[in-house]
């Protein structure tokens, strides 16, 4: 699945990108990045698949890192909130951390493209870009950690290192768009799922 198609998934994160014109020159940007890396990656390229010309990119973006911005910006806010949501959501923390990994994991499968990009290209931003983008990560990293203490404190997970079984979780999570398949024999659906049952699993959460 391209990004341009992953546009068509329900709540699609170039939706708010716009005029038209700079949502093409978004979607084409994170077909380039994933497919030759950002630093490879020229702003002929980016215009040339949007089937634009390379002047008309620097009316939408001044710079080929502004675009990458943009592009991890999104992405960062978008997997936030699904994790938010979950945390936010009735249940024990068992319920709540289940439902965090497998809207985690779907999103990772479902935006491969994109999300390649979202998490493997943060150290070609600028110090400030990076930095933003750093402060939203440690935002994910909070609800997944509150999610995981809460259910050490009620009794529910055996984690001795909360911190370390964090990062071991979102790792795992987020190595998802590094080799999912649209064409494989798993559906992101059933990937959340087996996803949830392991991080359970790896919580000792109790049955």
């Amino acid at each position: 699945m391209s990004a341009a198609e992953e546009t068509g998934v329900e709540d699609a994160p170039w939706s708010e990108v716009t005029p038209e014109a700079a949502r093409r020159l978004l979607v084409a940007a994170v077909e380039a990045f994933a497919e030759r890396g950002y630093h490879a990656t020229t702003t002929r390229d980016i215009a040339g698949r949007a089937g634009m010309s390379p002047a008309a990119l620097y009316i939408h973006y001044k710079t080929k890192e502004e675009l990458l911005h943009r592009i991890s910006r999104i992405g960062h806010d978008r997997a936030l909130r699904l994790l938010e949501a979950a945390a936010d959501g009735e249940g024990t923390a068992a319920d709540r951390l289940a439902d965090a990994v497998r809207s985690f994991v779907r999103w990772h499968a479902e935006r491969h493209t994109t999300a390649r990009v979202v998490q493997y290209e943060l150290e070609a931003l600028g110090e400030e870009h990076r930095a933003e983008i750093v402060g939203l990560r440690r935002k994910t990293d909070a609800v997944v950690r509150g999610i995981i203490g809460e259910g050490v404190r009620a009794g529910e997970f055996d984690v001795p290192d909360v911190p370390g079984t964090t990062l071991a979780v979102l790792s795992l999570c987020i190595d998802v768009a590094r080799w999912f398949n649209a064409q494989g024999s798993r559906t992101p659906d059933e990937v959340g799922t087996l996803y949830a049952d392991l991080v359970l699993r790896m919580v000792g959460a109790q049955k």
